[in-house]
């Protein structure tokens, strides 16, 4: 029986690239790897593990590290893109994650963007602790169960279910997916919407190129925090279509008409051969180029929280851990 295949908005084509792409690609990546700065990582702080483990009623967001977050919102814990390897393929991890999963909190759900083997960590998923309840994109619960993950829920664009007081809607992403040779975007990918009542609402946008569903998203939601990707763009011949520039990042968070800014998807894994020093360059002179007032970019480190304090903005930050890595 064949399998449904998933695409983008606009028909545009992702992860497709010819085997002269490939070389050229793989020819820049070796001469950019000789750099010294290319694989310095940002600092860690060591988190409130108190305030993790045991807040149950202040909206919260931790980054762990490039796509995985622990948000807290209306007594849940939740998880995106589990990722606590070590490493990726044959790449080290360039920071270890800024809490580690042995110190996480029960998770009462997990969201899924894509099937990405740097969204999507089958042992990392197994060795979180709690219910696990998992909301993923449409495609991939069979996968999910044949692993013996049994709680989960797909949804396709735009569609949305409600748990303990949290609606999670499934919105679309510029991207691709593929876990071997034959299951090409035989699941969909995407990102998601977060809301509950008199808190905020916070979009995930997990991977994407930058498209027209941005706007969409802006115009269908009130959204006070944007978590948008900003690494794994160079080269942007090869990449623009299924990684955003930080460029493009920035414009991607006024089209989406979100209060505040806070980027990932840089600094755990060497995923391209963008740094974290150049991301967060260019992501600057973007800011500063369309005029967006510098607190609304806000820059976590892997183990910070930010929390929502009578509907205000603070971070935890307690004394970094490890400092800078390369």
């Amino acid at each position: 029986m064949l399998r449904r295949r998933f695409g983008n908005l606009d028909s545009v084509g992702a992860g497709k690239a010819s085997m002269d792409q490939l070389h050229r690609w793989r020819e820049d990546r070796l001469r950019k790897m000789r750099n010294k700065e290319y694989g310095k990582c940002i600092p860690c702080v060591a988190p409130d593990l108190r305030f993790l483990q045991h807040n149950r009623s202040e909206p919260s967001i931790t980054w762990i590290g490039h796509s995985t977050f622990l948000i807290q919102m209306a007594g849940l814990n939740i998880v995106t893109d589990p990722v606590w390897a070590r490493r990726m393929a044959f790449q080290k991890r360039l920071s270890p994650p800024g809490v580690e999963l042995s110190d996480m909190p029960s998770i009462d759900v997990v969201l899924i963007s894509h099937a990405h083997y740097d969204h999507l960590h089958m042992s990392s998923l197994r060795r979180l602790r709690g219910p696990k309840k998992m909301i993923v994109p449409a495609g991939l619960r069979r996968k999910l169960i044949l692993r013996g993950f049994l709680q989960s829920q797909e949804l396709h664009w735009w569609e949305d279910i409600s748990f303990h007081g949290v609606k999670f809607t499934f919105v679309p992403a510029q991207h691709w997916t593929r876990r071997n040779p034959w299951d090409m975007n035989t699941s969909h990918w995407g990102g998601w919407v977060l809301q509950i009542d008199h808190g905020p609402t916070i979009y995930f946008a997990g991977d994407s190129g930058y498209f027209r569903g941005f706007s969409e998203i802006g115009r269908k939601f009130d959204i006070d925090i944007a978590l948008l990707p900003i690494g794994a763009y160079d080269p942007e011949w090869f990449m623009a279509s299924q990684h955003v520039s930080p460029e493009e990042a920035m414009q991607a968070f006024l089209d989406v008409k979100a209060k505040y800014f806070v980027p990932m998807h840089y600094g755990a894994f060497k995923l391209s051969d963008d740094t974290p020093e150049q991301a967060l360059q260019r992501l600057e002179s973007a800011r500063v180029q369309l005029g967006i007032p510098e607190e609304k970019l806000l820059l976590l480190q892997h183990g910070e929280t930010l929390r929502f304090e009578s509907h205000s903005l603070e971070t935890e930050t307690p004394k970094e851990k490890d400092g800078l890595d390369s």
